[in-house]
């Protein structure tokens, strides 16, 4: 088959192309069908593929109950280091061998359940980059997060931003209601901080609702046992269960470079059990585990689900979220890591930038209707006025979401979490650091910085109008009516009609209808002739012949209607 015929067909169907256009597989079965050809498209699998596939297929040989994995978050100075270290002198304390000497990020800690011993898996994110950067990744590690909360405070900026994080990645919160030690505890200070978590969702128990709200002190080791009971109660609801046999697959919490050791990667093992000497991809880089090492600093030889470890052995570090997959061989796993840095690569090329010019060719095609944003500005009476006023920008079909704000500079979590949620981040008389614009660039974050609150409506307004499916609008150009019908080989069949009225187009669309129904609609004139001659248009009381692209039904007596289609672009309702 000649190029130039399917681009022609291309063409007749609206899509202008070229012999090096890529186009959609849609695209293709649909024009290779005008050819009465059957084309069947496989999609193709790459190495790295085949890997993640084979491990979603696993046979689960050794299903049973895995430790609960848990993130610490919360506002500065709240006492989550205090916390955190209260929880792992307990866990010293229990008689476990060995000491921790050195900062880790991730730490087990044992709990008596009536007669059973079981274990707790920590994270310790710092701040909520990592946290962020795992679910920009699709990594689902964290099962529930502790909101470390100051009894003598309250719910503070970097405590909404945790809350709007967890339930960004939907897991469950517990509040750990902490420094209840202090004179400035009062139980009236306590009910405030209650509706403060409720005016956030999180509606604790004593006030009838179902999140847990865990009164603690680190400094005088109250509530943690009672803490760590909550824990296991709620990783008990969630029914936690992991394949303990088979090839190892998890996620990186971080990496590092360490001297004598290379590339160091700290993994939590979510499936299987990760051995000395296994051969492993991880994410982009690849390489055989040279050793185990544990939350205590001590090597092991191996590590099964809910297992937070640090191994070497790999070629280069790897990005906080990538997923780990154990396979078995090496040069499995360097195809399967060179496969994904070129893919890298090519993405990095490729890849567009969400802005609030351009986001509605970039939503259109996932077929969102929401446009996310994360605001940012410089005193909280700006940020309140933002949020009700943006929150005004809707309609049936398309709704703005202020997915997180708060008062101050936009820093690197923000565009973090931009990135995770797809969203665009509006500065409000505020700046970004450097740091932040340097990470925007490469995430392809948008920042967008305002000095006037109207401007910063406006363009959200317009954004979002660009989210409401256009108007389609329908011109009738004529009818003809089919008098005739002409079969003529390698053509097909041929309509011999009468234009009764208006004008019939050659690149305007047809509608068939026969005895008033409709049958057919919006196919195109592959040939429209005026006696022999080719014709543009035939107008009213003149007979001509038309050739309909992939329709062959055509009867005598069938009328054939011309129209013309065009989109008129909508608005959103104005805001002010």
């Amino acid at each position: 088959m000649k190029a130039g015929d399917i681009l022609k067909k291309l063409f007749m169907k609206g899509t202008t192309a070229t012999i090096n256009s890529v186009i959609t597989s849609d695209q293709a079965l649909e024009t290779m069908l005008e050819f009465d050809i059957e084309l069947v498209i496989e999609e193709a699998r790459s190495a790295a593929d085949i890997i993640e596939a084979g491990f979603k297929e696993r046979v689960r040989s050794d299903e049973r109950p895995r430790s609960p994995v848990v993130t610490i978050m919360g506002h500065v100075d709240h006492g989550k280091t205090s916390l955190l270290d209260r929880i792992r002198n307990a866990n010293v304390a229990a008689g476990e061998a060995g000491g921790i000497t050195q900062a880790t990020s991730a730490f087990q800690t044992p709990v008596k359940a009536g007669d059973q011993d079981r274990v707790i898996t920590f994270i310790d994110t710092p701040g909520h980059e990592a946290f962020t950067n795992m679910r920009a990744r699709g990594a689902k590690v964290t099962d529930i997060v502790v909101l470390v909360i100051a009894a003598d405070d309250g719910v503070m900026p970097q405590s909404v931003e945790s809350i709007n994080h967890a339930k960004a990645a939907g897991v469950p919160i517990v509040v750990a209601l902490n420094k209840i030690d202090k004179p400035e505890a009062t139980e009236k200070n306590i009910q405030r901080i209650n509706g403060q978590l409720a005016e956030h969702g999180l509606n604790p128990v004593e006030w009838g609702g179902s999140t847990e709200v865990i009164k603690t002190s680190a400094a005088k080791n109250t509530g943690i046992q009672e803490l760590l009971d909550v824990l296991d109660y709620q990783a008990e609801l969630l029914g936690l269960k992991a394949d303990y046999k088979g090839l190892a697959q998890g996620t990186v919490l971080e990496a590092q470079l360490e001297e004598g050791r290379g590339a160091v990667a700290r993994l939590i093992v979510q499936e299987g059990t990760l051995n000395r000497s296994d051969f492993v991809v991880i994410g982009r880089a690849f390489g055989r585990v040279r050793d185990l090492v544990n939350d205590k600093g001590q090597r092991v030889d191996s590590a099964g689900p809910s297992t937070p470890v640090a191994i070497s052995g790999i070629d280069m570090m790897p990005d906080a979220g990538d997923k780990f997959f154990c396979v078995k061989s090496l040069p499995d796993a360097e195809d399967a890591a060179h496969e994904r840095r070129r893919i890298e690569r090519e993405r990095e090329l490729a890849a567009p930038k969400i802005t609030l010019d351009n986001i509605f060719e970039h939503m259109g095609k996932e077929q969102v209707k929401e446009l996310g944003l994360l605001v940012k500005a410089d005193v909280q009476g700006s940020m309140e006025t933002l949020r009700t006023v943006l929150g005004k920008i809707k309609t049936d079909e398309v709704a703005v979401n202020v997915r997180h704000s708060a008062v101050g500079g936009i820093n690197e979590s923000d565009v973090s979490l931009a990135e995770a949620t797809g969203s665009i981040i509006l500065g409000f008389n505020v700046t970004s650091s450097s740091k932040a614009r340097a990470l925007a660039e490469r995430k392809n974050v948008e920042i967008r910085l305002y000095e006037v609150i109207y401007e910063l409506v406006d363009d959200v307004t317009q954004a979002a109008s660009g989210l409401l499916t256009p108007e389609i609008k329908l011109e009738v150009l004529g009818h003809a009516e089919v008098r005739e019908v002409f079969k003529i080989s390698k053509v097909g069949m041929i309509a011999g009609c009468y234009v009764t009225d208006g004008v019939v187009e050659r690149n305007a669309q047809i509608r068939v209808t026969r005895d008033g129904i409709v049958i057919e609609k919006d196919r195109r004139l592959e040939q429209l002739k005026r006696i022999k001659d080719d014709a543009k248009e035939v107008r009213a009381g003149m007979e001509c012949g038309m050739k309909i692209v992939g329709y062959n039904d055509i009867k005598a007596g069938d009328v054939l209607e011309c129209y013309r289609t065009s989109t008129v672009t909508r608005s959103m309702p104005a805001t002010r």
